[in-house]
């Protein structure tokens, strides 16, 4: 038997085929497993998580019922359940000092890592779903070509994601905005400014732009952008590519917080010092240049993707504590079956219906992106009070 391997040439006309027959399947899996947005449902709420939500016991939820001046909800059988945007009517009736205060303006985080496979979309749309749940109005700005986070929530990227509605334009310099590329998701409270495979052009454009101006700041682009959405949103949150691209660093330089999903693998550690490594001397080559230090609110690493059986992790995530120290959040989010066949369904765990699958494996999974929200909701709150008391100072 001769088994000698063989190659097979491939010409840009295969290639070409071959991702017209890519998008015919991503059109089929769509079809089964990915309704459009305006049919894709956000989650209904029950009791237990409202009152967790609110933070209040049964008979205090007994009482407001009867003072009927909240949304009552519908009985489903014998469980009684709220939408999510009466569920959020609750929250920020019982949690009115946790919202954004007068004066204060939106909190950008964005959500980064140098290397793909981390859970970085997953971390920061669950993220955004999180707070919204906890009364919070989000703005969420994927910033990746690839268009992950603008899959879950309901479109395809290269498919139903025009140019102009991505951040394209705002980079080019045909929009000084970023208004325009803002639409609604099927989640109340999260509107969305979608990605497509054309935003690979910001790569060109801002360099081009930097080359014909030399006094052009390329790394301030999305920040100024963003003025106008950050008097209209509570928190942004801005998805990025997998690189210390163009992109990548006007995101950061956007931001007030960083989020970095980090896994405790070996090689996952070793990019993230690469990330650091990179990112630390372009900071020092556009002070140099501007004069101007970048002051971040707070710098937060997310241990993701925990393999509970995995006792190599625990040597990783060592290293991990000892390299970022107070950086680290205390909190880690396990890979599970619940975020696993969320992703199949191109969701995350605040998509998953409740009974769908079992209890204590859902709480698991449930129970660790709760605390990562309440943990930077927690973030969000001190910097909006340092904000309140700057405006007090000013006057």
């Amino acid at each position: 038997m001769d088994y000698r391997q063989t190659i097979k040439s491939v010409s840009l006309t295969d290639i070409q085929a071959q991702a017209k027959r890519v998008s015919a399947i991503m059109g089929e899996i769509k079809t089964v497993m990915l309704a459009p947005i305006q049919k894709k449902s956000p989650p209904v709420i029950g009791t237990g998580e409202l009152l967790n939500l609110c933070n209040i016991d049964r008979s205090k939820h007994i009482y407001r019922l009867s003072l009927k001046d909240l949304p009552s909800g519908n009985l489903n059988g014998n469980r009684r359940e709220w939408t999510l945007p009466e569920a959020q009517e609750w929250v920020k009736a019982y949690k009115a000092d946790y919202l954004k205060p007068k004066g204060a303006s939106a909190v950008t985080i964005t959500v980064a890592n140098f290397k793909g496979g981390v859970a970085k979309t997953t971390s920061a749309v669950s993220l955004a779903q999180g707070l919204s749940l906890k009364g919070h109005k989000v703005l969420v700005v994927d910033l990746d070509p690839q268009g992950s986070a603008t899959t879950l929530f309901g479109l395809i990227p290269d498919a139903e994601v025009n140019s102009d509605s991505t951040a394209l334009s705002l980079f080019v310099g045909e929009e000084d905005s970023l208004d325009y590329a803002i639409q609604s998701t099927y989640w109340n409270n999260i509107d969305l400014v979608p990605a497509s495979p054309a935003l690979f052009g910001a790569e060109f454009a801002l360099p081009g732009r930097q080359t014909r101006d030399s006094g052009f700041e390329f790394w301030k682009v999305l920040d100024l952008g963003l003025d106008s959405a950050r008097l209209k949103y509570d928190i942004i949150i801005i998805d990025t590519p997998p690189a210390l691209s163009y992109v990548t660093i006007n995101s950061i330089y956007g931001a007030d917080g960083l989020v970095m999903p980090l896994p405790p693998n070996a090689l996952d550690f070793a990019s993230s010092a690469q990330f650091w490594d990179l990112f630390a001397d372009l900071s020092v080559n556009l002070h140099e240049r501007n004069k101007e230090e970048k002051v971040f609110e707070f710098i937060d690493v997310l241990l993701s993707r925990v393999e509970a059986s995995d006792t190599a992790s625990s040597v990783v995530r060592q290293w991990i504590m000892e390299a970022y120290g107070d950086k680290v959040l205390p909190i880690e989010i396990p890979k599970t079956t619940v975020t696993s066949s969320a992703a199949a369904q191109f969701g995350t765990v605040y998509d998953v219906p409740k009974g769908s699958m079992a209890a204590k494996t859902y709480s698991r999974a449930r129970d660790a992106y709760d605390r990562y929200c309440t943990l930077l909701e927690e973030q969000i709150r001190a910097v909006w009070n340092k904000q309140v008391e700057s405006l007090k100072e000013a006057k």
